[in-house]
């Protein structure tokens, strides 16, 4: 297993208002981060919050090209981005215990904390399809170029890890500093993660490293 400290490139924030950071999605352009009664989009570019929908946002965030959505407590919202407006709602897999959310392949990937385990789901019903199991607290998810990555914290340490997406094998790590913790984590589709910080209200971009 490869393992090294993280190399963290950009912090943003902390934001007026916001607490705390909890899922981070990426829609192409914009960072859209949790803050518990808000879904924010972030200009990575300005660091600036260009806009916010009012919305319960707990836990983890995702989008899939199109929609958002967003961990309340033990229910995934779907979203219109352009208006705020929640489309549909489904029970979160892990009954208010849930984390993170990707979207993949089609499915929802969605984190159980401490029950250190990752649900595919079916994003129209929230039925479980397969379960990935960790050895550790599970926190953001993100899927990049075919590789499952995600957070962990525990204590003082936290950690971006990819493992095998049929086995749960831990292969790379990347080792935050001591007391940084992620919260949500997303890829941008390019050399970076966004990661939630939790309770420091910051959004932090981790260097991404390359497919070997």
């Amino acid at each position: 297993m490869k393992h090294s400290p993280a190399d963290i490139l950009h912090e943003y924030g902390p934001f007026p208002g916001v607490d705390a950071v909890h899922g981070v999605t990426f829609d192409g352009q914009n960072v859209w981060f949790a803050s518990g009664d808000k879904l924010n989009a972030l200009d990575p570019a300005s660091g600036k919050v260009q806009r916010s929908i009012e919305v319960a946002a707990h836990a983890g965030t995702a989008f899939d090209g199109r929609h958002l959505f967003q961990i309340s407590e033990d229910r995934i919202q779907k979203i219109d981005p352009k208006t705020g407006k929640v489309l549909a709602t489904m029970p979160a897999p892990g009954n208010g215990g849930d984390s993170g959310m990707a979207w993949a392949e089609g499915s929802l990937w969605v984190g159980q904390h401490r029950g250190r385990k990752i649900h595919q789901i079916d994003p129209e019903t929230g039925k479980i399809l397969r379960t990935i199991e960790s050895n550790r607290v599970v926190t953001g998810v993100t899927w990049a170029d075919g590789e499952l990555w995600h957070g962990t914290w525990e204590g003082d340490e936290s950690d971006v890890r990819r493992i095998n997406p049929q086995t749960g094998e831990v292969l790379e790590r990347l080792e935050m500093p001591a007391g940084t913790g992620v919260s949500g984590l997303e890829a941008d589709g390019g050399d970076r993660f966004y990661c939630g910080g939790g309770s420091s209200g910051k959004v932090r971009a981790v260097r991404r490293p390359r497919k070997t």
